[in-house]
């Protein structure tokens, strides 16, 4: 059967065949008791495919190429789930080598909803074999994917790590894709593929139905590559003939050109931020460095990262625009506490990291673990630091600062700096790096001991820029050292060294002088709505020497934004600290049930509200919901005892029959528990009557059902005659990526879900019980 489809696929004039290794990873597998058998049903469905071409091949001289296929494992990666990032990469290595023993042309990863995890799987790709890789994610209606990655993001990191095409796959028909398109081809160095459904799924007399013919298919994939596409394909819904159509299309349309020019961007999971030379002046937040900071190091050496945390909001508060995490100190393991630090600082701010360290092996585990696109701090001639450090930087799609030195220390004058410089970016080069990935440390020395050091950096920048077209950045401290009345020092110098070209400076952004100074400069070099910038974030400044009240008048700025601590604890997802500030507003005597209603119950209001706006994504949300549980954990016993006739809603939830997807279906049942709600989740697969049976055995309020796929979507409806049948009470809701509100209307479902957020906000809005106040 599958050796037929394949053939009539190829016939049909598919270039690239697909083998369907799709879910055959040992996490999937182990769901039927398979996982001891990876390598077998790898190699057996490559041999099948290999089968096909042969076939085709009888009649036909057309090369043809296969490609192996990866996909998401259904366990979710840590610190959402308990799945760690290593343990994701060896498994994908597993599917992966086997694949390789029976020999393929390329792999696919498709279908994917995390960038981590894509990131995992190709990783584990290049660290077995040297054959290319295509990645496409599918995207939500908001254009984003289930874990709040957009489109541009995406690409971003996956062709700096090499990714040989990049695009997307299933999420809607190719009518509705080409918003992301466009977006994708500003930033494109590498072939865009795109592979649409054949339209939206809708039931019709319960046989699910794809509407759009192969010809109307094409029509609208011609756009596509009118506007950079450069593979086609089809997904769900897509037949023999819809390929036909494409190849036919694609016969007489030309090949779409790839942008030469590179790009100077950072990104976390989630956002990037864009380099300009003659752009928006760049703040790399220093603060995260236990250097002089006795309560860091105390933190640190305790493994607590409150204060790590807390400088990563204030930073990004204040205006900086990525954040330089450094904690190298004795007395710790560093390679962990970068780790550490790294995922608390992501987890409370939006803005891109640059590792800091010494030690090479701190780096290289900070940058396997980043999601996102980072930038190394720095990259020297010292020993043979370049000639591990350049590879590392290619390998993992990091951009990164060039520091000249050598092992003989500072270079005695301007010639021997743009010496160490020149050999560095040749060297990058040779690794297959370019300018754009590269950003030059101007080296600033203190002008109290050099009477030149402003003027050879002054220098530096401007050679860097005008000469090389390379970006560059500057640390401000060293420039002042041993004088009085630093400020002044630095906020000259710094602006002098802005109108030279200077890109970026290493600064603390609480320095009111030097923000309100690059403000101004922005707004008098004529930048990019930088008249607005300026009105919306300069503040007064008081020219007293007292850093202290600089700081104080800064600070003003963002006190309002802080309600209370336990409602900011919710918003940032202080998991640590919320009960320590739950026991000081209860020894302020507030009441429990206050605490609850007036500071919990608004706050993750507000967290959903975030999520609505997509300034929140789902990480942020369920960090956010775990901190409030665990706070009205901690105050249920000192609430008064419930009415006898009060409880919580109870709640069956399962993905139905035939289907096998539970992604989405179990970050809702973490959800729903998160708000105290009694949630009995029968997993996937489930049929309707042990649904029906269960929902009946306990009395459940609510039944909640999940489908990914739109052969399974029809037994919700079952469900929902079986319901009528039983005359159960429990009202009804379901969601998935194929279900729409029409459908939910049409079976007679009570409520339909697009996302976990939503879910609770039905729930909410379906039943609510009144809790006893004190």
């Amino acid at each position: 059967i599958v050796i037929n489809l394949q053939k009539s696929y190829l016939e049909a004039g598919a270039d690239i065949i697909y083998a369907p290794t799709f879910g055959a990873n040992g996490i999937k597998l182990k769901e039927y008791g398979l996982d001891n058998k990876v390598d077998f049903i790898n190699k057996e469905i490559i041999k099948i495919t290999k089968k096909a071409v042969e076939l085709y091949k009888t009649t036909n001289n057309k090369k043809v190429f296969i490609a192996g296929n990866l996909t998401m494992t259904g366990e979710q990666l840590y610190p959402v789930g308990k799945l760690k990032f290593e343990d994701l990469v060896e498994i994908y290595k597993e599917q992966v080598n086997a694949i390789i023993k029976e020999g393929v042309d390329l792999f696919v990863i498709e279908t994917m909803m995390s960038l981590q995890e894509s990131r995992a799987a190709v990783l584990a790709i290049k660290e077995s074999c040297n054959l290319p890789i295509m990645v496409t994610l599918t995207y939500e209606a908001n254009g984003r994917t289930l874990y709040g990655t957009d489109p541009v993001t995406a690409l971003l990191v996956l062709q700096s790590m090499g990714v040989d095409a990049v695009g997307l796959n299933c999420s809607t028909g190719p009518d509705k894709m080409i918003v992301m398109v466009k977006s994708l081809k500003e930033y494109a160095n590498v072939p865009l593929i795109v592979k649409p459904n054949a339209g939206m799924p809708a039931l019709i007399n319960d046989k699910t139905v794809f509407p759009m013919a192969p010809k109307e298919f094409a029509e609208q994939v011609k756009i596509l590559i009118e506007n950079g596409v450069s593979i086609v394909g089809g997904c769900c819904g897509t037949t023999a003939e819809h390929i036909k159509a494409l190849s036919d299309l694609n016969n007489n349309m030309a090949k779409p050109n790839l942008l030469s020019n590179k790009t100077r961007i950072l990104t976390t999971e989630r956002n990037y931020i864009e380099i300009n030379l003659d752009g928006k002046f760049i703040i790399i937040g220093e603060r995260i460095n236990p250097t002089g900071k006795k309560n860091l190091q105390e933190e640190l050496r305790n493994d607590s990262f409150n204060i790590v945390g807390n400088m990563a909001i204030e930073q990004e508060e204040m205006g900086a625009n990525i954040l330089d995490i450094n904690v190298g100190m004795n007395g710790i393991d560093e390679k962990q506490t970068m780790i550490n630090a790294m995922e608390m600082a992501l987890s409370k701010s939006n803005l891109p990291l640059a590792i800091d360290s010494s030690h090479i092996e701190v780096i290289e585990v900070a940058l396997r673990l980043y999601p996102g696109r980072a930038l190394i701090n720095s990259i020297s001639l010292e020993k043979d630091r370049a000639d591990i450090l350049l590879p590392m930087a290619k390998k993992y799609g990091a951009m990164f600062i060039l520091l000249p030195l050598t092992h003989k220390g500072l270079p005695k004058d301007f010639d021997e700096k743009k010496s160490i410089i020149k050999t560095l970016v040749n060297k990058a080069f040779e690794y297959g790096l370019s300018k754009e990935d590269i950003i030059v440390d101007g080296l600033v020395n203190t002008v109290a001991a050099n009477k030149n050091a402003a003027a050879d950096t002054i220098e530096t920048i401007r050679y860097c820029k005008d000469e090389l077209g390379i970006a560059t950045v500057v640390g401000l401290s060293n420039i002042s050292f041993g004088l009085p009345n630093r400020e002044f020092i630095n906020s000259t110098f710094l602006s002098m060294a802005i109108s030279a070209g200077l890109t970026m400076a290493i600064a603390n952004p609480a320095q009111a002088l030097l923000t309100n100074t690059i403000l101004a400069a922005d707004v008098l070099m004529n930048r990019e709505d930088a008249d607005i910038r300026y009105i919306e974030n300069v503040v007064s400044v008081n020219t007293s020497t007292d850093n202290n009240k600089t700081k104080d008048n800064v600070n003003d700025k963002r006190r309002g934004r802080d309600i209370n601590p336990i409602f900011t604890a919710v918003l940032k997802a202080d998991n640590k600290n919320i009960i320590d500030l739950v026991n000081a507003e209860l020894k302020s005597n507030n009441s429990a049930s206050n605490i609850i209603d007036n500071i919990l119950i608004p706050a993750i209001n507000e967290v959903g509200d975030l999520f609505d706006k997509q300034k929140y994504f789902l990480p942020q949300l369920i960090g956010s919901a775990e901190t409030m549980k665990k706070a009205i954990d901690y105050l249920e016993p000192m609430l008064e005892i419930k009415k006898s006739d009060e409880k919580t809603a109870t709640i069956v939830i399962a993905t139905v029959a035939g289907d096998i997807h539970d992604i989405g279906k179990n970050l809702v049942v973490l959800m729903l528990k998160n708000y105290g709600y009694n949630v009995i989740d029968l997993g996937k697969d489930v049929s309707s009557e042990k649904i029906i049976k269960v929902a009946q055995k306990v009395d459940a309020d609510i039944i909640a059902l999940s489908a990914l796929m739109t052969t399974t979507m029809i037994e919700m409806k079952n469900v929902v005659k079986l319901a009528k049948e039983y005359k159960l009470k429990a009202m009804i809701i379901i969601g998935g990526a194929v279900i729409t509100k029409g459908y939910a209307k049409e079976i007679g479902a009570d409520g339909y879900s697009a996302d976990a957020q939503s879910a609770v906000k039905l729930v909410q809005r379906i039943y609510k019980p009144e809790r006893t106040k004190l």
